[in-house]
């Protein structure tokens, strides 16, 4: 139902509403009920249309005739439309529409796009087990560390990191990592990805434009390097992985020397030497991408290439494969040159810094040895999934060959040339998450050797362990 009002060639219909609001409560009361449902009314009528820039409304004695309304109650809603903006009044002109433009109508409500559908099983590389977080240790560390915390540790802190962190982190990376570095030398960070932009940005403010890549790596991080205004050029990828050869005049390259990201090989010795050389005659930086080299399962871990040269090597970690990526914990291990600048500047900018809880728990976590414990457990699950991986592979898909498996959360199945799409088509099909080898390829790259065909990244550390028999099972069933 609604009431009408014909006045000056108008007619507009209100919702009634604004009679409604005149019935019940005291005079006070209804009298501002009522002004309130009239403006809303009007307001509605300009913003749907029916109301058009410039139309004479009518007087205010007469819409209150109209409607039965006290005509100071028209007046003042009049008034508040016009500060509003939503009508204009002048002296002989009457009250009128603004001179706006005309609304839109309100758009139909667009059916939003069917989801696709979460996969069954994911196989994808760059998760640990989520499943396996250490929640109890995790918890207790939480609640040693809170306990003792002195107060200041909860103001705004700084950008480079809590002391009892960095300390915990240069006893643990120099024991476990080989990595050569004083607590004044690590700055604590929200993940890889911020620790590369830091690098990044500083590169270009002292002049950095080029910056290798392994041919081979993930698109998100060439795309932090090029936002910081330098150009990636990509080393070519042979038999024995990157080839360092050709870094000529660059000013810094990336790499994963440990356990190149994702074909799974650590650099070469020989090539080793080479880059941190090189390194040294350039005086240019060798940015190195530690990201799971705790996992290494057929023998001791390969050595952060940082030892050989703590002066020309930044060393980045996380915890994101040992823990949970969600943690949001990473660190650089920085020369002494460079640790002092950007030392000074995280400490300007609190918006580097990561959250006071987590950084007090993680150092509790290391210096208890609850890391170790977990991080050997955890390599004992990983390399058991791996071995089932490469049985079922051997068994079931003999022209399909397993790659890059001494180390790490993740394994390279060669496939047969020309069937990396369909195989990955027919996985989606299936519920299978799996990404293809080509997805990390540079588009510039420059590949040679058998690691240059097609084939499969797949992420064994990923499943819970009550669906790894079942992704297992899944994987098997797409391959040719």
């Amino acid at each position: 139902m609604s009431d009408s009002w014909a006045n000056g060639g108008v007619d507009l219909h209100l919702d009634t509403s604004v009679r409604a609001a005149a019935e019940g409560g005291d005079a006070g009361t209804r009298r501002a009920g009522v002004r309130a449902a009239l403006m809303a009314a009007l307001r509605e009528a300009v913003r749907s249309g029916r109301l058009a820039p410039g139309t004479r409304l009518p007087s205010s004695r007469g819409l209150a005739a109209d409607l039965g309304l006290a005509r100071n109650t028209v007046a003042d809603a009049y008034a508040e439309l016009v500060a509003e903006g939503w009508l204009t009044a002048r002296q002989g002109s009457g009250t009128r529409v603004a001179a706006r433009t005309s609304p839109l109508p309100e758009p139909r409500p667009v059916r939003p796009a069917r989801a696709r559908p979460r996969p069954v099983h994911d196989l994808k590389p760059g998760s640990p087990d989520l499943a396996s977080f250490p929640r109890s240790a995790w918890l207790r560390a939480a609640r040693k560390a809170l306990s003792l915390a002195p107060n200041d540790a909860f103001g705004y802190g700084h950008g480079g990191g809590r002391p009892e962190l960095r300390e915990a982190l240069a006893d643990y990376l120099a024991r476990a990592r080989g990595v050569r570095t004083s607590p004044d030398r690590v700055l604590v960070c929200a993940g890889f990805g911020q620790g590369l932009r830091r690098i990044a940005g500083w590169l270009y403010r002292r002049g950095a434009r080029e910056i290798a890549v392994e041919a081979y790596g993930l698109d998100i991080h060439w795309k932090i390097l090029t936002e910081a205004g330098l150009r990636v050029r990509p080393l070519p990828f042979d038999a024995l992985g990157t080839d360092p050869a050709p870094l000529g005049e660059a000013d810094a390259v990336l790499l994963t020397p440990g356990h190149q990201f994702p074909t799974g090989g650590a650099l070469h010795s020989d090539r080793r030497a080479a880059v941190v050389d090189w390194a040294r005659e350039r005086g240019a930086l060798i940015l190195e991408d530690d990201y799971d080299g705790e996992f290494r399962y057929d023998r001791q871990p390969v050595g952060a290439l940082q030892g050989l040269d703590p002066d020309h090597v930044v060393y980045l970690g996380t915890a994101s494969k040992s823990l949970a990526p969600g943690l949001r914990l990473g660190w650089t291990v920085l020369p002494h040159a460079l640790a002092r600048e950007q030392r000074a500047d995280a400490y300007a900018d609190t918006g580097w810094s990561v959250g006071t809880t987590e950084q007090l728990t993680l150092a509790e976590f290391l210096t208890s040895g609850a890391y170790d414990r977990h991080v050997r457990a955890m390599r004992l699950r990983y390399r058991r999934r791996r071995d089932e991986l490469v049985a079922a592979i051997a068994e079931r898909a003999p022209d399909v060959r397993v790659d890059g498996i001494a180390a790490g959360l993740h394994a390279v199945l060669v496939l047969p040339e020309g069937t990396e799409h369909s195989v990955v088509q027919a996985a989606t099909w299936q519920g299978l998450a799996l990404e293809g080898l080509s997805r990390f390829r540079h588009p510039d790259g420059d590949f040679s050797g058998p690691r240059a065909s097609d084939g499969l990244v797949v992420g064994f550390g990923t499943p819970p362990d009550h669906g790894w028999t079942r992704a297992l099972e899944a994987l098997c069933r797409v391959l040719p």
